[in-house]
């Protein structure tokens, strides 16, 4: 059986995050390159942040979505270039606010919280830009939490990583 990119693409893209379902591997931008040798694929993954959890989980959902397709797999960890939060495609970033989770914001707004300068992050609930950091640390590290001054929902905000 001949192994295509497009088609290990197109298998990998059905590998979810394990910490958020609704993206892609594909799309959070943890897959940096593919290579097809006759039979045999080898993925290259990068995560989120030095020493993320998920990644033995990743690349055992990687393989084995490769494999119940017929392809022999590897997936190597790579840690350099790092992950960056630019790697997370339209449509992840689309879905990420669709789950609940804001998006990350440009480079200079997160730097201008490590100053004491507030974010202006928009509630994933009713859509106010009126709300507040409650801590810089969420559900996981790669995001802070969150609450909206008026709809007083708590949301998450995956944070800017570059």
């Amino acid at each position: 059986m001949t192994v295509t990119t497009n088609k290990v693409v197109d298998i990998i893209r059905q590998v979810s995050d394990p910490e958020i379902p609704v993206l892609s591997v594909m799309d959070m931008g943890i897959v940096r390159d593919i290579k097809v040798d006759r039979d045999q694929v080898h993925v290259k993954i990068t995560p989120t942040y030095s020493g993320c959890p998920a990644m033995d989980m990743i690349a055992v959902e990687i393989k084995a979505a490769l494999q119940e397709e017929g392809y022999e797999s590897t997936v190597e960890l790579v840690l350099s270039p790092a992950w960056t939060t630019d790697w997370i495609t339209e449509n992840g970033r689309q879905k990420l606010e669709e789950y609940g989770i804001a998006a990350p914001l440009e480079e200079s707004a997160d730097k201008l919280a490590l100053m004491g300068e507030e974010r202006i992050v928009t509630c994933t609930n009713c859509g106010s830009k009126n709300t507040k950091m409650v801590s810089q640390f969420g559900s996981t590290a790669c995001k802070a939490l969150f609450r909206c001054n008026d709809c007083l929902e708590p949301f998450d905000y995956f944070k800017c990583l570059k």
